[in-house]
């Protein structure tokens, strides 16, 4: 990885080279990398990235659906910055904490008690850089899952879907509460909090560095608080800290993360999805954590060249 780091640090004395795709060879090298550090592992690997510079991109089952877990958080984000933008909701607006929103898991808002009054910014801001799961909550409360789908559809992601509020976590979960419609077909019930393609994940990522998701000046505040999410130990593991924007998400059996990777030498956009993972493992060090790690190293590498 310290290679790497040296090698895009000092490209920015070298010349660039405009390939609009990977040659053939480079794309064979990189399938290469990918599929052998991704072989023998004990779970299934979905991905997608892209040089947004270059359009240079890979994917491995780009355009399978997959649990999005957290990384739903996001989309969640954006639809949210619609309906202010609309007027329909303000920033500075007071939702009021209850118990049926109040979910175990991720965040810090459980721990505030009943009847706790908090802005629709602050709760925004906690869903991604804590990825609180109450906040979330709160917010799909206000603005609801179907008024996301809506949003998603408008600007043209029919696969990313939330489908419902968040229930908490392992032996604590609640009531399914806050379902999309699509949440309550039988077809979605396998995908739990919300569903998306890695594809789509990008497109979402590419709109956001495009200043195209509401506004410029909106999509620069979405990036910004990307910046500070807190959990880097998938994209972010190794890379400089102040080069990922990021939302990650977490399930038993999954890991996933979502990004932009804002090398010198051009803006990557990632979204890496393993499920399927025996045993149950919440620490730092769990291999779908590291395997994330080391396919977004692997990518940036090929494609940042």
């Amino acid at each position: 990885m310290r290679a790497l780091l040296l090698l895009l640090l000092a490209a920015t004395s070298c010349s660039v080279y405009g390939w609009a795709q990977l040659t053939p060879q480079r794309a064979a090298a990189l399938d290469a990398r990918i599929r052998g550090r991704a072989g023998g592992f004990p779970g299934h690997v979905s991905l997608y990235a892209k040089n947004l510079g270059t359009g240079a991109e890979y994917g491995l089952h780009p355009d399978e659906r997959v649990r999005t877990a957290s990384t739903i958080k996001l989309p969640i984000l954006c639809a949210l910055h619609d309906q202010v933008a609309q007027g329909k909701v303000r920033w500075d607006e007071e939702l009021s904490l209850t118990e049926t929103d109040r979910v175990s898991g991720s965040g810090v808002l459980q721990e505030f008690s009943e009847g706790a009054r908090v802005r629709v910014r602050d709760a925004a801001n906690l869903m991604i850089v804590v990825s609180d799961n109450t906040a979330t909550n709160l917010v799909l409360g206000r603005i609801t899952a179907d008024a996301v789908n809506a949003y998603l559809e408008k600007i043209g992601l029919t696969a990313t879907k939330s489908l419902r509020k968040v229930r908490g976590d392992g032996a604590k979960l609640k009531a399914a509460q806050g379902y999309a419609k699509e949440g309550l077909l039988q077809e979605y019930q396998r995908f739990g909090l919300g569903v998306s393609t890695p594809r789509e994940m990008v497109r979402l990522l590419e709109m956001i560095e495009d200043g195209q998701i509401v506004s410029a000046a909106d999509s620069r505040a979405i990036s910004d608080v990307l910046h500070r999410q807190r959990y880097k130990d998938g994209i972010g593991r190794r890379l400089p800290e102040e080069w990922v924007y990021s939302k990650s998400g977490a399930l038993d059996a999954l890991r996933s993360d979502v990004g932009l990777v804002k090398t010198p030498r051009g803006t990557i956009a990632l979204a890496l999805t393993v499920d399927g993972m025996p045993g149950v493992d919440y620490g730092p060090d769990n291999t779908g954590l590291k395997l994330l790690s080391d396919l977004a190293g692997i990518l940036v590498e090929e494609l940042a060249r």
